[in-house]
């Protein structure tokens, strides 16, 4: 059955389903053989059938790119980086027209994405990711030699192959992958998520417009297919293909890729994380000041309409239970306001979460409730952390009596802390780190720029990671 039959006997018209093309080593790929379900909005979408084959690069050549000068790449890069910009990218446009059939983000949140994806394309960014990251340009152009121990060896960050599993809670995410992968010079195999099924493509179609036979544009694959589907990835997955599996994603994916991890095939994982703040006594020193750092601690959980893994959930407030529920309540107004990666307005509480706060509301004193379940933000004041996951613009506000208290509720599963004032990051960071904690920034700088380009990520260096790190040894002469 063809998907215009499936189509007709469900009762969708064939306008109503989104068509999500292929790119495959540079040439994109049409088709409507295939029928899906996007994962959040339920949309019907279409995508070209499998070539497997196709897809993946034999280990008996080098990739298109694995000699090209990482300079090359960068220059490369740049020339498609200025075309990343809605007003000047048809394909761009044609993407958000898509995801916004899919994403739970809309149309603002992602418009702006797409507009702010152009400036990891710098080549500020870029080469500040590669020296950083690798130590030098030299190390992956070529052999570089290193003296230790009186004799002499030979080291090169090795381009590889790896296949991707992408997250679709933000179009950063494919920005930040197709970067870091152009850079190692090796060849990709993306998968698409059903909630983003155009940024990558669009980025990637916007490459081979730019050159459609440059050595980049062919190192890249990219397709949909649902997850855990046995029959492709039990095929792809493979260490005849692929060095090394990068998932992001839930705990799930995260298993499931886990399982075909064996010798010559690792695993990156980049798994499921929650973000924190944390407000210092400082907070309470006037009424404005306390209003500011309400917009900051509300900017920090509407990333991505908390849909991200920096996005706050619980904030630890050093505070009396009065001060705590002033900052609670001006929590609650502020994330009523529209971020630049968050909206004011989003998806009503969910039914779960409803039930919890209820229960709780009939326990005040002991805990508060602010805001509403309409969409505008809702904060459960505590003195100790809720049992169930804020989640949808839902918060726990922590009542503690030093800020120090807070480090036993943080764990390895702890991404990123922002902190308030700044100045107490000095004196919190190391018992952070200690307890597991991944990235500390200022209150309201969750999504500051900066944070790409040579900056780790889940506490490790990703191009690090990507690379294959081979050692030529010994003299060359006998």
């Amino acid at each position: 059955m063809n998907s215009n039959d499936s189509a007709a006997r469900a009762g969708i018209s064939e306008e109503e389903i989104v068509l999500v093309p292929h790119f495959i080593k540079g040439q994109t790929v049409l088709g409507a053989d295939i029928r899906h379900r996007s994962r959040d909005l339920g949309t019907d979408f279409a995508t070209p059938a499998l070539d497997l084959d196709g897809m993946v690069w034999q280990r008996g050549a080098p990739g298109p790119a694995f000699d090209l000068p990482v300079e090359q790449v960068i220059d490369f890069l740049v020339r498609v980086g200025e075309r990343l910009t809605l007003d000047k990218n048809e394909l761009l446009r044609e993407a958000l027209e898509g995801m916004v059939r899919v994403s739970e983000l809309g149309r603002r949140i992602l418009e702006n994405c797409y507009n702010d994806i152009c400036h990891m394309f710098s080549r500020e960014v870029m080469l500040a990711e590669v020296r950083e990251s690798l130590g030098s340009l030299e190390v992956i152009d070529g052999w570089k030699v290193r003296d230790l121990h009186q004799r002499k060896n030979r080291i090169r960050a090795f381009p590889p192959r790896l296949v991707h599993i992408l997250a679709g809670n933000s179009p950063m995410v494919a920005a930040m992958t197709i970067v870091r992968a152009a850079l190692s010079k090796g060849v990709h195999l993306l998968k698409l998520p059903s909630n983003d099924l155009f940024t990558a493509t669009a980025i990637l179609r916007t490459m081979a417009a730019v050159d459609p036979d440059h050595p980049v544009t062919r190192s890249f694959s990219i397709a949909y297919w649902k997850g855990g589907d046995v029959a492709v990835e039990s095929i792809l997955y493979r260490a005849q293909y692929f060095d090394k599996i990068v998932v992001w994603g839930g705990e799930s994916a995260v298993r499931h890729a886990q399982s075909y991890v064996g010798p010559g095939f690792e695993m990156i994982a980049y798994d499921p994380k929650v973000s924190i703040s944390m407000v210092g006594q400082q907070a309470f020193g006037s009424d404005e000041a306390l209003r500011e750092v309400a917009m900051r601690g509300a900017a920090d959980v509407l990333s991505f309409n908390q849909d991200a893994c920096n996005a706050s959930r619980f904030q630890f407030v050093e505070g009396d239970t009065e001060q705590c529920d002033r900052y609670s309540a001006l929590l609650a107004e502020a994330m009523g306001i529209d971020v630049r990666y968050g909206g004011g307005h989003y998806l009503p509480t969910p039914a779960d979460i409803r039930d919890e706060v209820d229960m709780l509301k009939m326990l005040e004193p002991v805990y508060a409730v602010f805001g509403g379940y309409e969409g505008r933000g809702l904060v459960v004041r505590s003195d100790e952390p809720v049992g169930f996951h804020p989640n949808v613009k839902t918060v726990n506000v922590v009542q503690v009596s030093s800020l120090a208290d807070a480090l036993r509720y943080v764990t390895v599963a702890t991404q990123t802390v922002g902190v308030w004032p700044p100045s107490r990051k000095r004196e919190l960071r190391d018992g952070l780190a200690s307890a597991g904690v991944q990235r500390i920034v200022s209150l309201g700088e969750a999504n500051a720029p900066g944070s790409f380009g040579g900056m780790p990520h889940d506490a490790t260096i990703p191009l690090h990671r990507f690379m294959k790190w081979i050692t030529e040894e010994g003299d060359e002469t006998p």
